[in-house]
């Protein structure tokens, strides 16, 4: 928790970096990455401008409908920044447990130093009454259903139904755990780290700290992965010395665990620059894949492979927990034009497969439009596969009764919940 004593200069950012999200439509892990004036903060100054943004973005919907309701006449189309400072402000004292003169008083040197000295008085005032009446106005809010755009929300009740809907969205409140998968001893590993071994494999770390000074970084023997993200490889089954393609392959996860199952991996992404995380993961882990930049729409192997396995771009409404600037970001719009992909991208699959070999597509969207339906469209088009049903030991709620992977957040709640992934195990005709 922040007891205010961080300077102006990190909720500066903080503010900055809120418009960047909010006005600019940037993503939040690209803006943390081009700020110029961030490196130069103090690591904790640096982490509470993070956490900040984050939590104001997690609970954004909460945090506006208590301004709307505490402001007397809506604020000008020009003072759109003192609308951020006041969210900014409301999130520190409501979700941060910031000191209350500290979250006001900094909130009133914000506003002038962003340049609108004029609005001192107003959020002076705005923000004495959060400190009065806030905690009482929040828990009276439906957080859930504020905190989730209407598009969302609407996709998740069609699919899921009211109660699964809401249960999702509460799981996106929380920040979330730190997952890693290791290349091997799981159980010891899990010791040393002090972690949860997970029923699918994983090792969970509730307080983790900088994950470059942690344990086994250095050596290469875990990456950073979800518990969700880490399944659609381990759905391939045994890979050992098979050629297996890994399409939309970066960062590299899903390439270091086939790596490191004894898979001949070809990963692939349509840049260089993307393929740089992969090649530092690969170098960090000591482990082996041959990296191809290209186009997976258009490029084809010299040889058919034994596996494709396809993490294809998406909307990425699985990854909330982790990315709470999504719902903000996209649209149904995206979901539309994102689907085409996936189409093209799963028809370039099964030309790179061998006969009887295994095409494993997943998305980390929980958007239907991106999950069975596209399994669906490619299935009435005639395309010469079929599905093969997976089993997920460890995890039977997330099996569909179509044989398809389904994660949800709320899934093993008690446990720290999962990222929201669609998987689909798919075998070539012939």
């Amino acid at each position: 928790m922040s007891t205010g004593a961080e300077p102006l200069a990190a909720r500066a950012v903080a503010l900055e970096l809120l418009v960047d999200v909010i006005r600019r439509k940037r993503p939040l892990d690209t803006a943390l990455e081009s700020h110029g004036r961030l490196g130069a903060l103090e690591a904790r100054d640096r982490a509470f401008a993070r956490l900040i943004v984050a939590t104001c973005l997690r609970r954004l919907g909460q945090i506006d409908a208590l301004i709307d309701a505490l402001l007397t006449s809506p604020l000008p189309a020009r003072a759109a920044s003192v609308r951020d400072v006041l969210r900014l402000g409301m999130t520190q004292l409501l979700f941060l447990g910031t000191a209350a003169h500290a979250g006001v008083h900094s909130s009133v040197e914000l506003v002038d130093h962003a340049g609108f000295e004029g609005h001192k008085g107003l959020v002076n005032a705005v923000l004495r009454r959060v400190t009065r009446e806030g905690a009482e106005r929040i828990v009276a809010q439906d957080a859930a259903r504020l905190n989730t755009p209407d598009w969302l929300w609407d996709s998740w009740q069609a699919s899921y139904g009211e109660a699964v809907a809401r249960a999702v969205a509460a799981a996106h409140l929380a920040e979330p755990p730190l997952d890693l998968t290791v290349k091997d001893d799981a159980p010891g590993w899990a010791d040393r780290l002090n972690g949860a071994l997970l029923p699918t494999g994983t090792i969970r770390l509730r307080q983790a700290g900088p994950v470059g000074e942690l344990a086994g970084y250095a050596e290469g023997a875990w990456w950073v992965q979800d518990a969700a993200a880490a399944l659609p490889a381990r759905l391939l089954g045994e890979v050992a010395g098979r050629a297996v393609i890994d399409l939309c392959a970066a960062p590299g996860g899903k390439t270091l665990q086939l790596a490191a199952a004894g898979a001949r991996v070809t990963a692939v992404d349509r840049t260089d620059k993307r393929l740089a995380r992969v090649r530092a993961n690969l170098a960090r882990t000591a482990l082996t894949a041959q990296l191809v930049a290209a186009d997976a729409a258009v490029w084809r192997p010299s040889e058919p492979a034994d596996a494709v396995l396809l993490d294809a771009p998406c909307s990425a409404t699985g990854t909330i927990r982790r990315h709470p600037d999504i719902p903000w970001l996209k649209s149904p719009d995206d979901v539309v034009k994102l689907a085409s992909v996936q189409d093209r991208l799963l028809l370039a699959a099964i030309e790179m497969v061998k006969p009887g070999g295994i095409i494993l597509f997943s998305t980390c969207s929980l958007e239907a439009e991106e999950g069975p339906k596209r399994i669906g469209a490619l299935l009435a088009a005639g395309a010469p596969v079929v599905v093969e049903p997976v089993s997920v030991p460890g995890l039977p709620e997330a099996v569909t009764p179509e044989g398809y992977l389904r994660t949800l957040p709320n899934h093993q709640a008690e446990l720290g919940g999962l990222d929201g992934f669609f998987a689909a195990r798919l075998r070539r005709a012939g």
